[in-house]
Formats: C-alpha cells, sequence, structure tokens
C-alpha cells in the first residue's frame, strides 16, 4: 500500500531564507512536517540584548510547527526529543554538518538540497563561486546525507544558465525556487519509491571546484586580474559579502571601498587599480589585461550604498587616485 504524502512523517532542518522557502513549499504541497530544527536566535543590536529568530523559525511557529533550537547536535536531551518525532525522512536545507545519530535517524533516510550541480562546487559558498569563476551554468542538487559533506549519492540535479546579468543575490532567488520545487518532487519520488541514488563518482568531472566558506579577505579585489575575471568577481560578492578594494587618494591616504556592479569598458591605460575618472559621472579602474571596468553601484566606509553618481556628488576623486 502507497503511503499518502500526509502521512509521511518529515522533520526539516534549515536556518536563513534560502532554507525558508524550501519548508513553505514543502508544507504547501501537502507534507506533514511535524518539527522544525533551526539555529538558536541570534543576538543583535549594540549589545547583542535583542534576539533573531532565523527565518525558518518565523515560518515553522507561522505554520504552528513545533521547532528545535539546539547548541549541540550531539546532545542526548536533543537526540531523544529528536527520536520522539519519530520522523521517516529528514530533510536538509542550508544547516549544519549533521552528526551520524542525527543522519541516519529516519528509516527513509536524510537528503539535503545544495546550491550548486553536484559534485561542482562542494561547500559554504557554491553560489558565490559558480559566479566568480565565470560559469554559465549551475543548479540545484537533492542528495543523501553520508560521513563526508556534500558527497553522498545524488537523488535529482536540476540546471540553470548563470546570464551576465546575474549576481550573487538574483542567482540566489533563482536557485531558492528551483530548490524549493526539487525538494517537493524529491520527496513524492522518495515516497513512490522512484528514486535511483547515482554515487557522484560516476558522474565525469574534468576538474571539481570547491565553495569554500568566504571571508572579508577573500572579497578583496585583485585588480592584476583581466577585467572579464574582475567583473565576475565583484557580481559573484554582490550583494553579500560585498567585493572590496583599497581606495588611495594622491597623498597615499586609503579608505575600504566596496564595489556592487561594473562593466567592462576595454582598452585603457596605466598600471592595474589606476583610477580614471571624470568627476562627475564616471568612475573607470585599469585591469591586469589593460582593459578596465566602469564602476556603478559603489559605497565609502562608513556611508551607504549608492550609485557612482552620486558618489562623485559628495566625495571628489580626480586622476591620481588608485584601488589596491
Amino acid at each position: 500500500m502507497i503511503m499518502d504524502i500526509k502521512d509521511l512523517r518529515i522533520v526539516f532542518m534549515g536556518t536563513p531564507e534560502f532554507a525558508e522557502a524550501c519548508l513553505r513549499s514543502l508544507v504547501g504541497y501537502g507534507c506533514n512536517v511535524v518539527a522544525v530544527v533551526t539555529m538558536p536566535d541570534k543576538p543583535i543590536g549594540r549589545h547583542g540584548s535583542v534576539l533573531q529568530s532565523s527565518p525558518v523559525k518565523k515560518y515553522a511557529l507561522e505554520a504552528g510547527i513545533p521547532v528545535l533550537q539546539p547548541e549541540r547536535l550531539k546532545d542526548p536531551d536533543f537526540l531523544e526529543q529528536l527520536a520522539s518525532y519519530r520522523a521517516q525522512l529528514q530533510i536538509v536545507v542550508a544547516f549544519r554538518m549533521l552528526p551520524e545519530q542525527v543522519w541516519n535517524m529516519p528509516p527513509m533516510g536524510t537528503f539535503n538540497l545544495h546550491a550548486s550541480l553536484l559534485p561542482q562546487y562542494r561547500g559554504a559558498a557554491p553560489i558565490n563561486w559558480a559566479i566568480i569563476n565565470g560559469d554559465s551554468e549551475t543548479g540545484v542538487t537533492t542528495f543523501f546525507l553520508k560521513h563526508e559533506i556534500d558527497t553522498g549519492d545524488i537523488i535529482h540535479r536540476e540546471s540553470l544558465p548563470i546570464l551576465d546579468t546575474d549576481n550573487a543575490g538574483t542567482l540566489h532567488d533563482k536557485l531558492m525556487e528551483l530548490g524549493s520545487k526539487l525538494c517537493c518532487r524529491t520527496v513524492q519520488d522518495i515516497l513512490d519509491g522512484n528514486v535511483h541514488p547515482v554515487s557522484q563518482c560516476e558522474i565525469p568531472q574534468d576538474e571539481l571546484r570547491p565553495a569554500p566558506k568566504i571571508f572579508k579577505e577573500t572579497c578583496r579585489i585583485d585588480w592584476n586580474m583581466p577585467a572579464r575575471r574582475v567583473f565576475d568577481f565583484i557580481r559573484g560578492m554582490s550583494p553579500y559579502p560585498a567585493a572590496w578594494t583599497s581606495l588611495e587618494d594622491i597623498d597615499g591616504n586609503a579608505q575600504d571601498f566596496k564595489i556592487f556592479s561594473v562593466s567592462e569598458t576595454g582598452k585603457s591605460f596605466g598600471e592595474p587599480g589606476t583610477v580614471h575618472t571624470d568627476g562627475r559621472r564616471k568612475i573607470e579602474v585599469v585591469c591586469g589585461d589593460g582593459n578596465a571596468v566602469s564602476l556603478h553601484e559603489v559605497q565609502i566606509a562608513g556611508r551607504r550604498r549608492m550609485s557612482v553618481q552620486d558618489f562623485l556628488c559628495g566625495s571628489p576623486i580626480c586622476e591620481g587616485y588608485h584601488m589596491k
């Protein structure tokens, strides 16, 4: 006898907006999500006196779904509480690495949604790195969890083109929508016994690219790169965490300077990092191949994000400035 989807007991694990969209879709599809596991509330504000709930927690409470927020996933009390929900399947989207006691608990297993076409871009920041590396295609993958992170057998993959007009923010939203649908499809196929997992080792790849966590220094622009690489790097970091450089004036004084969007403008002159500007509407920066990029949206330390035209109105820049 085939089980109805409303009778399949599911525990969902996730934290950010990407995960919340998937949870919302699963509930809308008719899935029986009996509990949610998410990160503990995060202190915010000047003194950390205000606690902020994750997007997943906020939606779960609205939907009347019990919420678990363990500090440690190996805590015996948490494991006992998790087991009490008698989940037959667990779904993980944008969450922490799980210990085996957790992912091996339900009889139908635990599957993860990852925002890349695995085995490419295993790691914490697959959306950013696919754009930074100039890829023309990415996608989402569902796979069963096992010991090594992002290496489990693949259930489904769905691809998506990366357009020149995409940045990390727009691609995130497209993959979030695609991934939400793939989660529902994966649950249905598992329920129907219609899954044929494939080992990632069986998928041919010329070169595997990782997607490590991004830190502030990772975001620094190397102006020795060709203009196309700089273009991809900046949009791969936009809008968050944002590519940055050091803007140095003619006296050698420097400030951190974030850049959110640029376009390629062709041949220029000067060393990499040389700034050319008309002081009113345009800032161009020379890159390592002798071509330049034109800046569109920027943010100087201590000020808001703004267009280059607005920035130049209040921050005079002239020839002789440099970016490092």
